[in-house]
């Protein structure tokens, strides 16, 4: 019978009635709400807001971008903004444009203002305006240490408490601009939407303040490297297809005929119990290798951008299928897609792959697979079972909070995918993570009768108009 959410405050304050004491006691129903909100959370709440902030801010389409802490200038205002909300951003980036701030920067001995995004925030200006990233959720205390950063301005998730004790040290403004995320020992500025330039215009004049007065030593790393990101569902649409055929149908015949092996969503947070980025830099190596296709949101993708693999140039890493259509179309093997709400973006392409034939009748019977190898954040939680509950097999890393050999741990590692829904997996190590999502994607290529290797046929017109006439009857 499915789940279907009816909408995601309902199913919020049913579950947090049902978790209530001495209220739903079954462990198999109490699982049926969580995927009813899960799904709520990704079909609804987070395609909504990138849906909405599409339509506000633009439709991110690829952008050659810089990252890592070298986006930093010691000549100029620094200033990084760091969260989750596009639209605090948006305003910096015409408050640091503004002619009058530019000046006063000027005069304050300043060659000009650089804004630099961290975490999430980052990647959605970096997708929309190529705005330079300076890292992820783990480089956000390391960047205040190199003492060039003039303001770092946060709105929500993600933040961490010793920041404001960082930044006291470097002398440099913590400010909190949003009224549900106070930090102690940082500065509030109340970020109005509508009136945003008094917020952003104040922060950009404490920045120019802090510059006019740095007093620690500036030591910036000269790091920097390129990533090409704002793979979008619109944009791959086009990329495949072109303006008049945009189309799904090259990716899918490639994965058909075998020079793509299946297609992975990897995203997520990094996290500090493993070396920084590293778990996701060698899942990502290993599945390219094998021919698949590599997704990405959130800090999960400026991990794999330090690392040089968003770029078409990564493509000789890929497998000798995956490097061919890398090369035909001009695309890096790993697709940098957004921040972590655009984990909706991975739903829509993957419906899209459903939508075009040939892979199956739903999700669940694609050969795909998805992973947040360093998950740290709860919200993480709820992404991978709305992934899970739209039938995609996911793999967690670092830990799980589950007891093993327990009737809920069967549930969720096989049980839910015998009702026709994904299931969960879990290891640390990135490389067994690689071998599990590709035996799943195996699994499902063999359902679908795609395992073997086919003869390529050269194709008349006749030929074509037969295979049509075929398709459409069916």
């Amino acid at each position: 019978d499915g789940y279907c959410p009816r909408g995601a405050m309902r199913e919020i304050m049913e579950l947090m009635h049902r978790s209530h004491m001495g209220v739903d006691q079954h462990y198999e129903n109490i699982t049926k709400q969580c995927s009813r909100t899960a799904l709520a959370d990704g079909w609804g709440g987070s395609m909504v807001a990138t849906e909405i902030s599409d339509i506000l801010f633009g439709t991110p389409s690829p952008v050659s971008i810089e990252v890592n802490m070298g986006v930093l200038k010691e000549d100029e205002v620094n200033i990084i903004v760091h969260g989750h909300e596009p639209n605090l951003f948006e305003s910096m980036l015409v408050s640091a444009n503004e002619p009058s701030l530019v000046e006063a920067a000027q005069k304050a001995g300043a060659k000009g203002i650089n804004l630099v995004g961290m975490c999430c925030s980052g990647a959605e200006m970096l997708v929309r305006h190529g705005i330079p990233h300076a890292g992820n959720f783990m480089s956000t205390e390391t960047i205040l240490v190199t003492g060039a950063v003039d303001a770092m301005t946060v709105d929500v998730q993600c933040i961490k408490q010793g920041l404001a004790k960082v930044a006291e040290c470097y002398g440099t403004p913590l400010l909190t601009t949003n009224p549900r995320c106070h930090i102690e020992g940082a500065q509030h500025i109340e970020f109005n939407e509508h009136h945003p330039s008094a917020c952003t215009d104040e922060i950009v004049i404490k920045a120019i303040s802090r510059f006019k007065n740095r007093t620690s030593e500036i030591e910036i790393p000269k790091i920097k490297n390129i990533g090409v990101h704002g793979f979008s569902h619109e944009y791959i649409n086009y990329m495949l297809g072109g303006t008049f055929r945009g189309s799904y149908t090259p990716l899918n015949d490639n994965i058909i005929n075998g020079r793509i092996r299946g297609v992975a969503g990897v995203v997520g947070c990094t996290n500090p119990r493993v070396k920084q980025d590293w778990v996701h830099v060698e899942l990502v190596k290993e599945l390219i290798k094998n021919d698949v296709l590599v997704l990405q949101t959130g800090c999960s993708q400026i991990a794999l951008a330090k690392a040089g693999l968003t770029t078409p140039e990564a493509a000789i890493l890929a497998g000798p299928g995956l490097h061919e259509v890398c090369e035909t179309v001009g695309m890096p093997p790993v697709l940098g897609i957004g921040s972590c709400v655009d984990n909706s973006r991975i739903l829509i392409a993957a419906s899209a792959m459903v939508k075009e034939g040939g892979l199956g009748h739903s999700l669940a019977d694609l050969p795909v697979a998805g992973a947040a190898p360093e998950w740290m954040s709860e919200k993480a939680i709820c992404i991978g079972q709305y992934f899970v509950a739209s039938g995609v097999f996911t793999v967690f890393g670092v830990t799980f909070p589950i007891i093993e050999e327990t009737k809920f741990h069967k549930l969720l590692f096989e049980g839910l995918e015998e009702q026709g829904l994904g299931k969960w997996g879990f290891t640390p190590d990135p490389y067994e993570m690689a071998r599990m999502m590709i035996a799943h994607i195996d699994k499902k290529r063999k359902e679908l009768g795609i395992d073997k290797a086919r003869d390529r046929v050269l194709m008349d017109m006749a030929d074509r108009r037969e295979m049509e006439a075929k398709y459409q009857q069916a």
